[in-house]
């Protein structure tokens, strides 16, 4: 089993979420409400989190006035399941296949308080990836935080290997007056400049593309900004944090992004990237990400 047990950060059990069926740009999608009105949306295309409001109302991630909702495509903004594979390292489709699927409500949790989606193998994904799995992402609101754990479990009679992230777009009031701290110290691949080497900045700051994966540090990371500090932290099974914003250039050649979006988003990813899980027939394996305003 490779579940985290006692992990430090986990959320004590809190009030049943309200939950309610809706659509979402023509597309189903679920509703919840926290005990202290904050809110959170997910699409069923993808078990993809849409949108988190903290009781102040504020939205707290991105999501690309431009997005595709049709059912078949990749939503750009939110938060992404890649998995079973990360970006385009493998022979599957860019970042797996499971964020392109329907996933079926699962409801509130009567335990954990989460409300959590399935996905299950069938013809379709066996003909990409020759496993049998059940995928869950469960979804956990508290006062102030938000909390996202992707679990993966192995139904088949021999192990396979994964790799997957949570590819979270947070929203920025103004990337150029947002930082992230955290990560001095941590080895860095800088993918734009195909570099290695550990990282010196006690803050991240964004002035052009921006593409890294780092290894994800012991301690929560912070996103500073003149409005307020988001906390980040991550499970122990995700080993790497990746850091995207794609700047001016590139943001104008994304046909599903407004020109000035980047000023709006920074994705921090939790994800185990860069030594791919090994699991067992009968195991399990969860990867978590949490979200806290300070």
């Amino acid at each position: 089993m490779l579940r985290e047990a006692g992990a430090i950060g986990a959320l004590p059990t809190i009030p049943h979420m309200h939950t309610s069926s809706i659509e979402f740009r023509g597309q189903p999608a679920l509703r919840a409400t926290g005990a202290d009105g904050s809110t959170l949306t997910v699409a069923l295309h993808g078990a993809h989190l849409l949108s988190w409001t903290t009781a102040d109302g504020r939205e707290r991630l991105y999501l690309s006035p431009r997005a595709v909702f049709d059912g078949k495509t990749a939503i750009r903004g939110g938060v992404p399941i890649c998995c079973p594979q990360f970006n385009q390292r493998g022979m599957l489709p860019k970042h797996g296949f499971m964020r392109n699927l329907p996933w079926e409500s699962q409801g509130v949790d009567p335990e954990s308080g989460a409300l959590t989606l399935r996905l299950r193998d069938d013809d379709a994904t066996r003909a990409l990836w020759p496993h049998a799995f059940e995928a869950r992402v469960a979804f956990t609101l508290e006062a102030g935080q938000l909390r996202t754990a992707l679990s993966l479990r192995n139904l088949g009679g021999g192990p396979f290997a994964f790799t997957a992230a949570l590819h979270t777009y947070l929203a920025v009031d103004d990337i150029a007056e947002a930082r992230l701290e955290g990560l001095q110290g941590a080895n860095r691949w800088d993918a734009v400049r195909d570099d290695r080497h550990v990282e010196t900045a006690p803050a991240l700051r964004f002035e052009s593309e921006f593409d890294s994966v780092y290894a994800a540090p012991a301690q929560p990371l912070r996103l500073v900004q003149p409005g307020g500090t988001l906390e980040i932290a991550q499970g122990a099974t995700c080993t790497e944090t990746v850091v995207w914003n794609p700047g001016a250039a590139l943001g104008a050649k994304l046909a599903d992004m407004p020109e000035d979006g980047f000023r709006h988003m920074l994705c921090v990813e939790a994800a185990r990237i860069d030594e791919p899980v090994q699991l067992a027939p009968g195991a399990e394996w969860q990867g978590w990400q949490q979200l806290r305003v300070l």
